[in-house]
């Protein structure tokens, strides 16, 4: 047999709750006219009956009567003085403001940079936003439907992604005017435009965003491989971040030898670079080929047939040392002849393919 409530109350101080039905079990309560409404400071009660709100009160103590829940009338009779249990809903909604939530771009945002590397930046961003409950029938309604327990965590996933998509929206036409560095200085601004775009979504859900802060807007650190996975960087690009990529490494690196010459290879030996260096796109300075040794010649302008170190070092760009350390290491293979060595074209060639 159902329970008949007399008083209908929840106590608790809903800390992370957004919404508790009454009574919380699968049941409907049966409650009576008369019966006493509590509803504490912070909440609202929306009664529901088949699906259909009946009312909605604010904070304080009510008396149930025909009079405060007039869709009542309709199957409560006379016959029973107006006292016959009738069976319902009550779903207490907090209407505290929930403060402090986090939010963050899990991917970098793509915006304009004109005239400043390769034109665009990738900015990342994270901070605060707080929102409140201002339609508790609405809410109910369209969010919770008939679970007795709704948690703020339930609906945090969907407002952190209406809020990026704001964000992201706003960087774009903001991008558009400002330079990557005056975005980074405008975050009270943009707060407060993610706040204005965002209201209308979030009234839609019977919700209102309270604060939208941005703790911190700075660029991405992206490596040349994850911008080229976003479409960002064309293969010519590419290759050339790379090659920069594995000289900064290479003047890093504090070990030399062998790890210095694989940094080199590897960081040279790809894409178009390879080619433009196999093509005399990296050909040494031309007093240099002036210098190179007759027996060996040159390749119809292009590297040498036989080169020196420090030859074979201005094909590759980097230092005299670096080329007989490769050496040494056995990454290059060359001849030596007395004290010096001398590197082959193919020999070079199969270094920059390695």
């Amino acid at each position: 047999m159902a329970r008949i409530f007399d008083v209908i109350e929840y106590r608790n101080e809903m800390v992370d709750e957004i919404v508790h039905r009454f009574p919380d079990d699968s049941s409907i309560g049966d409650y009576r006219i008369g019966s006493q409404l509590i509803v504490r400071d912070g909440q609202s009660a929306v009664f529901f009956r088949n699906g259909q709100a009946l009312d909605t009160f604010g904070p304080g103590m009510h008396t149930l009567t025909t009079y405060n829940v007039p869709k009542l009338i309709d199957f409560i009779g006379k016959a029973f003085n107006d006292r016959t249990p009738f069976p319902a809903e009550v779903y207490f909604v907090s209407l505290k403001e929930f403060a402090n939530k986090k939010w963050g771009t899990p991917q970098p945002i793509i915006v304009r940079n004109p005239g400043v590397g390769l034109g665009v930046a990738l900015l990342q961003g994270f901070g605060t936003y707080s929102f409140q409950v201002s339609d508790p029938q609405l809410f109910v309604t369209n969010i919770v439907g008939k679970q007795a327990i709704f948690r703020t965590s339930e609906i945090e996933e969907r407002m952190r992604t209406m809020l990026l998509s704001k964000f992201q929206d706003l960087l774009g036409e903001t991008g558009a005017k400002k330079s990557v560095l005056e975005l980074i200085g405008l975050t009270e601004e943009l707060g407060a435009g993610v706040r204005a775009k965002a209201q209308d979504d979030f009234a839609a859900l019977g919700l209102t965003l309270k604060t939208f802060y941005i703790g911190n807007l700075k660029p991405s650190e992206k490596s040349a491989q994850e911008l080229r996975d976003m479409g960002m960087l064309d293969m010519n690009v590419y290759t050339q971040l790379q090659a920069a990529d594995a000289m900064r490494d290479a003047a890093n690196n504090q070990s030399g030898g062998a790890g210095l010459t694989a940094g080199i290879g590897a960081g040279m030996g790809i894409g178009n670079l390879m080619g433009q260096a196999l093509q005399g796109g990296m050909q040494q300075p031309q007093q240099q080929q002036q210098q190179a040794p007759a027996a060996g010649g040159a390749a119809n302008g292009g590297m040498p047939e036989v080169m020196t170190p420090s030859e074979a070092a201005a094909v590759l760009r980097v230092s005299e040392e670096d080329v007989i350390a490769a050496i040494q290491a056995g990454d290059l293979k060359a001849k030596k002849l007395g004290n010096a060595y001398r590197i082959s074209k193919g020999s070079l060639e199969d270094f920059l393919k390695s």
